[in-house]
């Protein structure tokens, strides 16, 4: 397994992966967010490719100076439970530490139960906070 920066010759198999193991929203263009992220820090959007060089997993970080971030960690339902999801959060981290990050935040749909037991097994825990958003730039 190899952990390598996104290229843009990957996009069409990271927009498949998410679909894939249903990342993706309907407010969300994945394409667009994938040229967004092409414009900062483009180094912490990381893929994951096997041996065969098939793309099986994905993470984009961020760090704002303040807190990193993790969007979009997805692993090929194949290699679900392989250990892969793991390795791409050490990456991330390991990234974020370098960069002096001092506290990496990430969101995850209330209820997906099994992704938050993931996110706790690794030492994460809930923040009693309330996420508010507000979309500046409409996708549709």
């Amino acid at each position: 397994m190899q952990i390598r920066p996104f290229t843009s010759f990957d996009t069409e198999t990271v927009i498949a992966l998410w679909h894939t193991v249903g990342l993706t929203r309907p407010w969300n263009d994945p394409a667009k967010d994938i040229e967004r992220k092409s414009t900062t820090q483009p180094e912490l959007f990381l893929v994951a490719v096997d041996a065969d060089g098939a793309l099986v997993g994905t993470a984009m970080v961020g760090y704002d100076g303040h807190r990193g971030w993790v969007h979009y960690l997805a692993v090929s339902p194949v290699q679900q439970g392989s250990g892969l999801g793991r390795e791409l959060m050490a990456e991330a981290e390991r990234l974020l530490i370098g960069l002096g990050c001092p506290k990496i935040n990430l969101m995850v749909r209330t209820g997906n139960d099994q992704v938050i037991g993931f996110y706790e097994a690794l030492g994460y825990g809930t923040d009693e906070v309330a996420l508010l958003s507000k979309r500046l730039i409409p996708d549709a």
